[in-house]
């Protein structure tokens, strides 16, 4: 009977072995799992990037449909997609920025430069276009932690009970938009 287990075991690790590197080959290496999708959007009380007395919630945001796109100046594919998503807030698209601080770490004796950074966003935007409603700053990278964000730009489509529909990472364009997000929103 040891036997038997003994001969069977490296041939059902095999099996194993094969069927996930067989998934593997047939996955879209672009697409992220999130944890986020088809749940609720984590809670948010993030300072506005330009007037940073004020304030937002998900309360704020509550009963509307719309995009976080988490992005910086740092960023050159956020560069190149500011265009095409300038288009979208044109055509109504409700489009919310979240700044990605990348340089700023305290625990590393960082300074930050609000002045600085609001004058690059503004520089960029000018350049670019500026799609956003209103940006959201998250220093401390609580909020895009719990999004699950990797790194920029990604986006996040939320809908109006504040579940998040989609989650795509990279640059979103015409392409894009049509694939993952006009379905849901039925365009």
């Amino acid at each position: 009977m040891n036997k038997k287990w003994f001969v069977l075991t490296p041939l059902a690790v095999f099996i194993l072995l094969c069927a996930f590197l067989l998934k593997g080959l047939f996955s879209d290496p672009r697409e992220l799992q999130s944890g986020r999708v088809n749940q609720a959007l984590p809670d948010f009380d993030l300072p506005d990037l330009m007037e940073p007395q004020k304030r937002w919630t998900n309360a704020d945001m509550a009963g509307q449909t719309y995009l976080i796109n988490v992005w910086g100046t740092w960023c050159p594919t956020c560069l190149a997609e500011l265009g095409y998503l300038t288009e979208l807030r044109e055509r109504g698209v409700t489009i919310v920025g979240l700044y990605y601080e990348q340089g700023y770490d305290p625990d590393f004796g960082d300074r930050f430069d609000l002045n600085a950074l609001q004058q690059e966003v503004r520089d960029m935007l000018a350049r670019a276009g500026d799609p956003y409603q209103f940006n959201m700053l998250d220093l401390d990278r609580q909020f895009i932690l719990d999004l699950g964000v990797s790194g920029a730009p990604e986006t996040f489509l939320v809908n109006g009970e504040g579940k998040v529909l989609v989650h795509h990472t990279g640059d979103v364009n015409e392409r894009v938009w049509r694939a993952k997000f006009a379905p849901l929103l039925g365009e």
